[in-house]
């Protein structure tokens, strides 16, 4: 139990018995953060980034609760420690299964022209990625097949979690739970991920541009720089042409890299593979690499990663090998010395606050408790709990809500969100509602009393 105090002017007093907390108050800054003036790749669209929404959004990322059996969340796959990426070949879902392609690293979504998400591009946007591995029958189980409950399902499950409500109606302005604020809120979330405190950004920063050697680095990530940037027919690596700085963001023209090959699969080929995340954080801030490359997590070195690129071997089969792998490209006989430069290069691109930062770390405490400081609106002096009660449930032709405060507002949504019902002319503790108008099925009530408290219940129609 916790008690909610506010005055007039001057704030409130909180006891908490939990160990993690969300203030809705004082939010972590999302949208606001530094970004350099070099950077000007975006591809944030209509869902700016707002500190509430993406506070939402690092719940929803790390709850486990939005997997069929409370044991897998986002987090389980892409980890900050990894740069929100998955050191495993392929990761394991809720019930056991695993993922058919590696888990990629989330940091620096935002900053690419690509809009499209997964390996194979099959997500038109990042809010569109968001709750698919949700809706996977693997990953987290809401798929509305072979039995599974679908996402409409997950909604009600949520409705029962007392920490979305403040954390919604902070959000968005009311409590209503529907896929497309999932989707914003852990796309906003997502996108806020960023890192740009590398040595790379160091030496970008007392340059023009990338072209010139930075006074930071050693003669071996110069070189290897340069390695990148240029053009094989120049005696480069050309890089660059696929993985453009400074963002290094994948262009969105992109084909296949050559890399083909199926996770347990040795007799066939994929050649869809054409995203790629950003090549900063490749490695962490020890040198590691954060997990294995590629869709199916074939190169675990970056020597590997170089021997690959130096001479890519088109499989037969594979008709749409990216042209600039071919000829010059495909074959650029770096010397062991050009290579040790690329990858000593491509270990400057690594930051270090975005592996330990709170702000996108488990909000949840170890026991998988949360405890949400609601957003503050009401001057009164009141308690967050009333009691609330509605019958007869199941429902035939009506209803009675019954409160121990002056109901001022109610509203009806049935299971997809779609509001059936709603009047602000009430000023009483008890309401009768006619329900002969609603189909059978779940619906969710939402009232608001006259002291600003706010709750939801559940209910059937028959």
């Amino acid at each position: 139990m916790k008690k909610l105090l506010s005055q007039l002017g001057i704030g409130i007093i909180l006891v908490i018995v939990m160990a993690a907390t969300v203030d809705l108050n004082n939010p972590f800054n999302y949208e606001s953060q530094t970004i350099a003036p070099y950077i000007s790749k975006d591809n944030t669209g209509s869902n700016e980034i707002s500190d509430l929404v993406a506070t939402l959004g690092r719940v929803l990322f790390y709850d486990k609760n939005l997997s069929l059996n409370n044991t897998k969340a986002c987090a389980s796959c892409h980890l900050q420690e990894f740069a929100f990426g998955d050191t495993a070949l392929v990761s394991e879902g809720f019930d056991g299964g695993v993922t058919g392609r590696h888990s990629m690293r989330l940091i620096n979504a935002r900053f690419s022209t690509e809009d499209h998400f997964f390996w194979d591009e099959r997500a038109d946007s990042l809010e569109m990625q968001a709750t698919m591995p949700i809706q996977d029958h693997i990953e987290m189980g809401f798929s509305g097949s072979n039995g599974q409950p679908d996402f409409d399902s997950l909604i009600t499950k949520m409705y029962t979690l007392d920490y979305y409500n403040p954390l919604f109606e902070a959000a968005f302005g009311d409590t209503m739970i529907d896929e497309d604020r999932v989707q914003k809120a852990l796309a906003q979330f997502v996108r806020s991920i960023q890192s740009f405190d590398s040595k790379f950004d160091e030496g970008r920063s007392q340059t023009v541009d990338e072209i010139v050697p930075f006074p930071n680095y050693t003669a071996s990530e110069n070189n290897g720089k340069d390695l990148f940037l240029r053009i094989p027919q120049n005696g480069g690596a050309g890089c660059a042409g696929c993985h453009r700085p400074p963002e290094f963001d994948i262009d969105p023209n992109t084909l296949n890299n050559g890399i083909v090959g199926i996770v347990g699969n040795a007799n066939d080929i994929d050649t869809t593979n054409t995203k790629s995340p950003t090549l900063r954080d490749i490695v962490n801030p020890n040198g590691d690499l954060n997990g294995p490359l590629m869709h199916n997590g074939s190169v675990t070195t970056l020597a590997a990663l170089m021997a690959h690129y130096n001479n890519v071997v088109q499989v037969a089969g594979n008709t749409t090998l990216d042209p600039r792998l071919q000829g010059p490209g495909g074959d650029l006989q770096l010397t062991p010395t050009e290579q040790q430069d690329l990858i000593n290069f491509l270990k400057t691109l690594t930051g270090s606050d975005v592996y330990t930062n709170e702000k996108w770390s488990d909000p949840f405490d170890a026991n998988g408790d949360i405890d949400v400081i609601p957003l503050i609106t009401a001057a009164i002096e009141h308690e967050t709990e009333i009691e609330l009660s509605l019958y007869p449930n199941p429902v035939i032709n009506s209803m009675t809500i019954q409160s121990s405060e002056i109901i001022r507002n109610i509203e009806v949504y049935d299971i997809s969100g779609k509001r059936v019902f709603s009047s602000d002319s009430y000023h009483n503790k008890q309401i009768e509602l006619d329900a002969t108008p609603w189909r059978k099925g779940m619906y969710l009530v939402r009232l608001k009393t006259i002291v600003g408290e706010e709750q939801v219940l559940k209910f059937m129609k028959r």
